[in-house]
């Protein structure tokens, strides 16, 4: 189908659209905390743009990797929410919030369970607003993969997955090669820090997988994945792990009006995260735009002002259009 999104002259290049919405991200908009604790003696904090209206929508965002609240298409999302009074409230996955989480367990790409808590909580407590659920990046992948487990009950009305990296192994690669190894530098010592503070914690030390002086050896995703989220989440090994947790095999399986939003030049990704036409269910519309990058897709303005894309068409997807 037609992208529908036309890049900025200026902002053609993948990294352009991929580094710039960082540099330029809106002031941070005051959210009310939840705390919902969990069953095994943990706990998933949310935060709440404003309290639902009776009867109305709840949009549910879902981070990317090491994102939360305060990443810059969390806060661009929200503040269209604002200005449209919608009601909004951000899902962080295990460690992403503002205090560290009690367990040596952390969160992957393919953790439905405390999505599954999450919305569980939602319903039971506002049983007349539908929930439209937004995932960036590894958020998006949880999402793509809960809604095909739970086809017929996932709590979920409508949702949008955008720069999902639906088959996991292809992304690690794409990652170790050209400019795209910047990415993956930052976010691995994003992660390294987070697993030297689980280390720091005393009662922690021996339920982790590693030692300390084992971290600093960890330069790529796989071995990342390879040495910390495969065994600190019961998988056999890395390639169970992506196996398991890569969404693209549930895409056929989901039951609700879904949209797919994919860049084809996401230095994250590579072909292989682009499902063909057999793979997608009948109520999953899939856009692929040639150009946007990795969470990007600036469509005007000026660098240091840009416009975009996202918001716009995720919120109009959302309300039924």
């Amino acid at each position: 189908m037609s992208s529908g999104f036309t890049p900025a002259w200026w902002a053609k290049s993948p990294h352009t659209q991929t580094i710039i919405p960082l540099l330029t991200q809106p002031k941070p908009i005051p959210l009310k905390q939840q705390r919902l604790e969990t069953d095994d003696g943990d706990f998933i904090d949310l935060e709440w743009l404003a309290t639902p209206t009776a009867n109305k929508p709840i949009v549910l965002i879902l981070h990317g990797l090491e994102g939360s609240a305060r990443s810059h298409y969390a806060k661009r999302l929200l503040l269209d929410c604002q200005k449209q009074n919608i009601s909004a409230v951000v899902h962080h996955h295990r460690n992403c919030s503002l205090e560290p989480n009690r367990l040596a367990r952390s969160y992957h790409s393919g953790d439905t369970q405390d999505l599954a808590f999450t919305i569980a909580n939602l319903n039971a407590r506002f049983p007349n607003n539908p929930i439209l659920a937004v995932g960036y990046s590894l958020g998006a992948n949880v999402l793509v993969k809960y809604l095909g487990e739970r086809p017929h009950n996932s709590g979920i009305k409508r949702a949008v997955a955008v720069s999902a990296p639906l088959q996991l192994s292809a992304c690690a690669k794409r990652l170790e090669k050209g400019f795209s190894k910047v990415y993956q530098s930052y976010l691995i010592k994003q992660l390294q820090q987070r697993v030297r503070q689980k280390l720091a914690q005393p009662h922690l030390v021996d339920k982790m997988p590693l030692s300390l002086q084992q971290v600093d050896q960890l330069k790529t995703f796989y071995q990342f994945d390879d040495q910390v989220t495969a065994p600190l989440h019961g998988f056999k090994d890395v390639h169970d792990y992506y196996q398991q947790a890569s969404g693209l095999p549930y895409l056929k399986s989901i039951e609700i009006p879904t949209l797919v939003l994919h860049a084809q030049d996401d230095p994250f990704m590579n072909q292989d995260v682009i499902p063909t036409r057999a793979q997608l269910s009948q109520q999953v519309q899939y856009q692929l735009c040639s150009h946007g990058g990795h969470v990007g897709f600036i469509e005007g303005g000026k660098p240091w002002a840009p416009k975009f894309f996202l918001e716009r068409r995720i919120l109009h997807f959302l309300k039924g259009s």
